[in-house]
């Protein structure tokens, strides 16, 4: 019998469009059987701190409090370049020092950028989907859009900043802006291990190659909130041929996120992210 492995994604086009190739069958794992589970990214950020599911999407920046239960994968991950999160108000406002901000989560990327920006400022956190409107009704004064939300958000909302920026002035420039990955039960074998993301990284460069087969197939199914014109622009930005496997200089932002994380107080310890990878290694030694 198949072993079942649990692979939990958020319910957002990227991801659903990443994950959907081992959905339909064209990729499947040597001894297992992917059975997936869809939740809000802060969701599986607590699901992963809990240990619930085996592997799992995450925001980058919750990284390091898992690190010695999870390894990090290196695909399925979402970068921005020139683009990301975006902070919003309602037009014809001026934010106060403490003004009050719906986040996503506390331990999504944003939520880490903006708190080292905005020191002052009176978080509250709820569902990514529920904050376009809490600014809108007055809940709060402004908030973090994400996922779709930056392509569609109400014309009575404008830009306060762009996660990008405060990215930018943090880092110093030149790197992409890491937002979220995929991390793995470090308790699995490692050879299945290896298999299982070896598995993840085929399917997000088949979804890659056959955007205009799947794309459609999705949308036909009602798997995405938005329309293909905007579904097509979001895969542009969140699920291409950087996603598939993680380059050196998205390694090197991510070392950038954990060291302003670390310098901040946000975490205990220092780390660089190829430390926490699967050793892929192995199995090529043992084959030869």
């Amino acid at each position: 019998m198949l072993k079942k492995i649990s692979v939990a994604h958020s319910p957002d086009a990227d991801d659903i469009f990443m994950y959907y190739a081992i959905k339909f069958g064209w990729v499947t794992p040597k001894d297992a059987v992917f059975e997936n589970i869809a939740d809000d990214i802060e969701s599986l950020n607590q699901a992963t701190l809990k240990g619930e599911y085996d592997i799992c999407a995450i925001s980058f920046a919750l990284y390091p409090f898992v690190k010695d239960e999870y390894a990090l994968l290196k695909t399925a991950v979402s970068f921005g370049e020139g683009y990301g999160p975006k902070l919003i108000r309602r037009k014809e406002t001026k934010l106060k020092r403490n003004f009050k901000v719906a986040l996503s989560g506390e331990y999504t990327t944003n939520a880490l950028l903006f708190r080292i920006a905005y020191p002052e400022a009176r978080i509250t956190y709820m569902n990514f989907l529920d904050i376009e409107k809490a600014v809108l009704d007055g809940t709060v004064d402004a908030g973090v859009l994400i996922h779709e939300s930056i392509l569609t958000y109400s014309s009575e909302l404008e830009v306060e900043k762009e996660i990008w920026d405060i990215w930018i002035e943090l880092s110093g420039g030149n790197l992409p802006l890491p937002l979220g990955g995929m991390c793995l039960r470090r308790s699995l074998p490692l050879h299945s291990a290896i298999d299982y993301e070896n598995t993840l990284i085929k399917a997000v460069d088949v979804a890659n190659k056959n955007r205009k087969v799947l794309a459609p197939m999705l949308l036909e199914k009602g798997l995405i909130r938005v329309d293909a014109k905007l579904l097509d622009n979001y895969l542009d930005l969140y699920a291409n041929d950087n996603s598939v496997k993680m380059s050196e200089i998205q390694y090197k932002a991510l070392d950038k996120l954990y060291e302003l994380g670390y310098k901040h107080g946000f975490y205990e310890n220092l780390i660089k992210a190829e430390d926490y990878l699967i050793p892929s290694e192995y199995e090529e030694l043992r084959n030869k």
